[in-house]
């Protein structure tokens, strides 16, 4: 396994939809585990491919506690399927928004399908933490940022502290 560099905001690939898998074969895994890596290094609980510049729909998920064993999840081709009426809101943060952490509100419960590592089509019905997490990153497959769920003034001000940072380590 290897661990990737992260894709740091205002990086355009970001913002980039990403294509689905046609099949489940040795490099999707080995993406997986390269991306579980990263993820577990950064540390997160939460990489989508396209955070380390693949633009494809993959994501991982890690929501165990420190206490606890990892419980690595992969989700191949997820897609959001049902949302609650109900709302939560969670305090998020991004390993692409670098210590950045802000409220987002986003629905309570959600019903993702997906292919898992085996190939085979799976569901799960998610509430909590896993739910906040399948939707932020989703929504990095479908190049949507958990700013974009900010207002648009505090949006503005972290692309343009992002863009300023990214100026300066160019130089």
């Amino acid at each position: 396994m290897t661990i990737k560099p992260l894709i740091i905001l205002p990086d355009p690939i970001l913002r980039q939809p990403s294509r689905p898998f046609e099949q489940v074969d040795t490099e999707v895994l080995r993406l997986a585990d390269d991306m579980l890596e990263t993820m577990y290094d950064a540390p997160g609980i939460g990489l989508a491919a396209v955070q380390i510049g693949v633009p494809r729909r993959l994501l991982v998920i890690d929501i165990s506690r420190d206490d606890e064993d990892n419980k690595p999840q992969v989700f191949i081709n997820p897609e959001i399927v049902a949302t609650s009426d109900d709302r939560s809101v969670y305090e998020e943060g991004c390993l692409s928004i670098p210590d950045y952490y802000a409220e987002v509100e986003r629905p309570a419960t959600v019903t993702v399908q997906y292919i898992g590592r085996d190939g085979k089509q799976e569901t799960v019905e998610a509430d909590g933490l896993l739910a906040t997490c399948l939707q932020h990153e989703i929504d990095h497959l479908n190049g949507i940022l958990f700013i974009d769920h900010i207002s648009r003034l505090k949006r503005e001000m972290v692309i343009k502290k992002f863009t300023k940072a990214a100026r300066s380590r160019v130089v």
